[in-house]
Order: structure tokens, then C-alpha cells, then sequence
């Protein structure tokens, strides 16, 4: 009897227990959850992604002006970034951080979704871009002066190595330009006075391994990669033609393409120096500017022959394929930098005539080309175009504004 009594005690007793372990289960429960859809709440609105975001250099402040070019807006300013008077960018390859070189030598590290430096080294005396590998880890800048190519790690910018360009017979080094990615860890770039396309392989980032191929061409000015990684282009500046290397087969070695294309025509004064991107590539076609002439090559890229040259305004700095390929877009260096033309790709025939704004800089298309965005440094603004309609959409402010650079480049090779 005893023991049935407090055998029933301790039943009790252990319910009880149980009762009060559910009870404060359940409350503690509801706290955490109340809790959590509170921090979702809190944390939502700054939740988002880095695809439709970009960056603007304005050149006169030393900052760069993050955008959201779906809602057309700005979005933050960072500043501190030293002189912007000539720059470029590159994206990381999750599209969260733009490393931006500068004029003055430095490398800076932006995180685009916190709207802050995260670091600046000082690495040359004169920079006017670099890129980035296709792995993601290695940043490479090209330098002007002292020349050569430094290579840094992506996460911490601390320096891996140094490729030189120092001549032991001249005793001087050549700039650096054309700095391209190509595909397994490689970059391709052109030596300005020595005349020569250098590729690198990174996959030992600490000691890179380089193949040289010499006298290409007088006075190489910049250089493409094509969107598939296999051809590196340079155009030469001391000449008419370019130097093409075709990676699949580089035993072929480096050979020379519209070689004399403005024979028997009076070359004008270069105001600007054009550029060259794999952005010009469209339809089988390579559409590029002619130095000292008012106008676009068009060249087959099965054999890259030329096969037309369309007459523009002036002289063409950037030409600029829309995403889908079907027309090509032109600014100009002065005095014709107030004027974009639009060039129809199946008839290569200009279209359209755009006075968007003073000194357009910089052209940059949405990722599938509903807009494309202009710099108009000397009135302060960016200038958004509806693609479709040719019709301007919105203006934003911006300190005299140059490059435009949109994080869809993350993921395209040679950008």
C-alpha cells in the first residue's frame, strides 16, 4: 500500500514536471520565433542582390557614385579614392566588390553593398587599369609607371608578385596596357614601346610563368579579349593595323590584321586615344575604331579580314555592341564628344544621331539592353537612353562623371 501511494506521488510529481517543460518549451518557442520574424523584418529591406548595381567614377572628386540601374538611382558615395582622372574597374566574381585603379597608382577595394572603402594600397606611379582572374583570386594592375604588371590577392590586396617590363639593352621599361583575362588563370597584355603582347599564367600566383612574343606592331595603344577567351587583339597607335594572338593555337604566334586600313587617306590628330573591349564584338563581327580617322572598321572574325568601314562623326572612342547585338553605339573624342551615333549591325549603316550631352565620356548598357547609360562630364550628369525608343528616360547628378561600369562585367571574359 505504501508503495503504491508513493509510486502515484512520484507520477504526479513527474506530469507535473512534464506539464511545466511543454509549457515553458512552448513559451520559449514563441519568444524565438517572435524574435526572429522581428530580426527578418529589421533585416529585410537591406537584403538584395549586386546584379543590377554599378559604378561611376567621378573624376574630379576622387569618388565613385554606387547606382541601381533598376530603379535608375543613386545609391551612395564613396569617396577618397585619389586621382580618377583616367580609371577603371573590375568586379569580384560574386559582384559584391569593385576594385578600382586610379591614375595616381592606387588600388581600391569597394564593397558596392555597404557603400564603403575597405582598402587602398598605393602600388605604382601612374595606373590605368588591370583585371581580375577567372578564378577570382589574383587582381593584376597595369602600370604606366614604373611599368610592368603587379598581381595582388583579391581578398586582402596584399602584393603576390611582380612581372617587369624593365629592357636590360634600353635600360627602360615599357607601359603596360591592354591588360586582358583569359581563360586558366592567364592574363594577356601589350608593352607600348617594346612592341610586344606578353601572356601569364597565375595558377601559382606567387610565381607567375610568362611567354613573350615580340615586334607585333609599333606602338601598341590597348587591347581586347574576345568574349570567348580565345583571341587577344591590340591596336597599334604607331600604325594601321592591329596584332592578333589566337590562344588556341599560340605556337602560330602573333599575326598582323587589317593591316593598312587607312592607306591612301591623310591620317587626322588623335584628341583621344580609343578603346578596345571584347563589348564591340557582335554578329560574328569586330567593330572597331580606326585611329586618326572618322571611322568603324568592321572585320570578319572568322578570318578577320575587313570587310566594311562605316563613316561615323568623328573620331569613334568607344563602339559599344548592345547586349543582343543587333546595333552598335559611338562616342566620340573632341570637339565631337557632345554626339553618340547608332549604327544598325545587318546594314552598317548610322541610324540615329544623339546630342545627349557636353563631353560623353562613357557609354555602359543595362544587362539586356533596355538602357544604356552616358557620362556627360561637362554638364554634370548621367544621361539614361530607353535602347528601344532612343528617347532619354532620366537624368542624375554626378561630379563630372567618366567610366560607368555595371556589375554584369563579373562575369564576362576581358572585362
Amino acid at each position: 500500500m505504501g508503495d503504491s501511494m508513493a509510486e502515484k506521488r512520484r507520477s504526479r510529481v513527474v506530469h507535473s514536471i512534464r506539464r511545466s517543460c511543454l509549457r515553458g518549451w512552448a513559451a520559449g518557442s514563441a519568444l524565438l520565433l517572435g524574435a526572429s520574424l522581428l530580426l527578418a523584418g529589421c533585416a529585410s529591406p537591406s537584403l538584395r542582390g549586386t546584379g543590377d548595381l554599378g559604378v561611376v567614377i567621378e573624376r574630379a572628386s576622387g569618388s565613385v557614385q554606387l547606382v541601381d540601374n533598376t530603379r535608375s538611382e543613386r545609391l551612395a558615395t564613396v569617396k577618397g579614392l585619389g586621382d580618377l582622372s583616367h580609371a577603371s574597374v573590375v568586379f569580384s566574381r560574386d559582384a559584391r566588390y569593385a576594385y578600382v585603379f586610379g591614375r595616381d597608382g592606387g588600388l581600391s577595394k569597394v564593397d558596392i553593398l555597404a557603400g564603403r572603402l575597405v582598402k587602398r594600397v598605393m602600388q605604382a606611379g601612374n595606373s590605368i587599369g588591370g583585371a581580375i582572374s577567372s578564378d577570382g583570386r589574383v587582381v593584376a594592375a597595369q602600370n604606366y609607371e614604373p611599368g610592368g604588371v603587379k598581381l595582388f590577392d583579391a581578398d586582402t590586396l596584399e602584393l603576390l608578385a611582380e612581372v617587369s617590363t624593365h629592357d636590360a639593352t634600353s635600360g627602360h621599361s615599357s607601359k603596360v596596357v591592354g591588360l586582358a583575362d583569359l581563360p586558366g588563370q592567364r592574363f594577356a597584355f601589350s608593352l607600348f614601346e617594346a612592341g610586344e603582347i606578353w601572356v601569364i599564367d597565375v595558377a601559382d600566383p606567387r610565381h607567375p610563368v610568362t611567354t613573350r612574343y615580340p615586334n607585333v606592331g609599333r606602338q601598341p595603344y590597348d587591347g581586347l579579349a574576345s568574349q570567348d577567351g580565345r583571341y587577344y587583339l591590340a591596336g597599334l597607335f604607331g600604325e594601321d593595323g592591329l596584332a592578333l594572338l589566337d590562344t588556341w593555337h599560340p605556337e602560330a604566334g602573333v599575326r598582323r590584321v587589317l593591316d593598312g586600313y587607312g592607306r591612301g587617306t591623310e591620317k587626322l590628330p588623335v584628341y583621344k586615344m580609343p578603346h578596345l573591349r571584347g563589348w564591340a564584338l557582335s554578329g560574328g563581327q569586330a567593330f572597331l575604331p580606326a585611329i586618326g580617322h572618322n571611322e568603324v572598321l568592321v572585320a570578319d572574325t572568322r578570318d578577320w579580314q575587313l570587310r566594311a568601314k562605316v563613316p561615323v562623326h568623328g573620331q569613334p572612342v568607344f563602339v559599344m555592341a548592345e547586349p543582343s547585338g543587333r546595333r552598335v553605339w559611338v562616342n566620340f573624342a573632341f570637339p565631337h564628344n557632345d554626339t553618340v551615333q547608332v549604327i544598325d549591325v545587318p546594314t552598317l549603316t548610322v541610324v540615329k544621331t544623339l546630342k545627349p550631352g557636353r563631353g560623353i565620356l562613357h557609354m555602359e548598357f543595362t544587362p539586356r539592353g533596355d538602357e544604356v547609360w552616358l557620362s556627360s562630364r561637362d554638364d554634370d550628369k548621367l544621361v539614361i537612353v530607353d535602347t528601344a525608343t532612343l528617347a532619354v528616360r532620366r537624368e542624375l547628378p554626378a561630379a563630372s562623371p567618366s567610366g560607368i561600369f555595371f556589375s554584369w562585367r563579373a562575369s564576362r571574359i576581358g572585362m
